[in-house]
């Protein structure tokens, strides 16, 4: 079952059972005080966020949440492309450090690494560090991707490759001075007429 379905087939349950449990409270009282009156009014705005794509942190801390209970269940893996982790085992023994920026929060992005369809599963040993939208800022901002480059001055800015599938993101790379490649995969949205030609396209890891 796909992330987003599943967080929204099990947000009632979750909101019935989780409701008073301290636990709970970091990601409920996250949300806006009018929407934390009742189960009902929280659920719908819920449903009403992820059905307009709205990348909000308090939203994004919640589906971790529910994500969580559907890997420790056994009900969720990540899917990758069949590319990709044999690409970022080999980059990673190459010695090239793989950053995760993404509108997810890190600790969903940690949850989605370490549950994947590849074999091993755990993709986390790769990784060298974890960015969102609450430790960068916004991804089609330019002073993210330098907030990025700067918490590894080790690397020039100008060796940082950013790959996105979001055509405004990867400008937004580009003006930091990093360079970036727009990854164009089925069931992506349709890319703006003017990208092709004006940035770099690839359609799989292997092409990098």
């Amino acid at each position: 079952m796909e992330h987003f379905p599943y967080a929204l087939k099990i947000l009632p349950e979750t909101l019935e059972t989780q409701w008073d449990n301290p636990s709970f409270a970091k990601y409920k009282d996250a949300f806006p005080p009018e929407y934390r009156t009742s189960k009902g009014k929280l659920a719908v705005h819920v449903r009403d966020l992820m059905d307009k794509d709205v990348k909000i942190a308090y939203l994004k801390s919640l589906q971790g949440y529910l994500w969580e209970k559907g890997y420790a269940a056994g009900h969720l893996k990540a899917p990758l492309f069949p590319d990709v982790a044999e690409k970022l085992r080999t980059w990673h023994q190459s010695g090239l450090k793989i950053v995760i920026y993404s509108s997810g929060s890190v600790p969903a992005q940690k949850l989605l690494f370490k549950h994947t369809n590849a074999e091993p599963s755990d993709l986390t040993p790769l990784i060298s560090d974890w960015f969102d939208t609450v430790n960068a800022g916004f991804k089609q901002e330019r002073k993210s991707y330098q907030t990025i480059a700067e918490a590894h001055p080790e690397i020039p800015v100008g060796e940082w490759l950013f790959l996105s599938d979001n055509a405004m993101e990867v400008d937004a790379a580009v003006a930091a001075g990093m360079q970036s490649m727009v990854v164009q995969r089925p069931g992506n949205q349709e890319l703006p007429t003017d990208v092709r030609g004006r940035l770099p396209l690839i359609e799989s890891f292997t092409q990098i």
